[in-house]
């Protein structure tokens, strides 16, 4: 269990229930609270307008609908989050390339260290509101 993890409130967004399940999983054993998770954009934007959230893991490709609307939603909401997805980098739609990402498949201490990175203090001692670059 991670110490900057612990008890954060991460949704995951993933349509793909087996890998719903793997990141559950390893989310709850960095300490996360999982919210979700959810398999559509409809889905996402119904949790992300009524629950408290720390953070969100969101796959590109929903069943064949781009989870960019939940990207925007989560930034408009100052959630940082990071899309996990089997697109490289360069397939992501412009104006998104930068943001955090982990290319599935990935292991645990990949994920740990991403989402540590988004809660690192800023300067004058707040977490990190925004995505970060990973």
């Amino acid at each position: 269990m991670s110490a900057k993890l612990g008890g954060r409130r991460v949704l995951v967004v993933e349509d793909e229930m087996i890998v719903a399940w793997l990141l559950t999983d390893m989310l709850e054993d960095l300490g996360c609270r999982v919210v979700g998770p959810v398999a559509s954009v409809a889905q996402a934007l119904e949790v992300i307008g009524q629950e408290a959230l720390d953070a969100a893991l969101v796959d590109v490709n929903l069943n064949g609908e781009l989870s960019y609307p939940v990207a925007d939603a989560l930034t408009a909401r100052s959630v940082p989050f990071l899309f996990s997805t089997g697109y490289d980098r360069s397939r992501l739609r412009e104006g998104y390339r930068d943001l955090p990402m982990l290319q599935k498949p990935y292991h645990l201490a990949e994920l740990e260290q991403v989402l540590a990175l988004m809660f690192e203090p800023l300067a004058g001692g707040r977490d990190a509101g925004a995505p970060l670059a990973a």
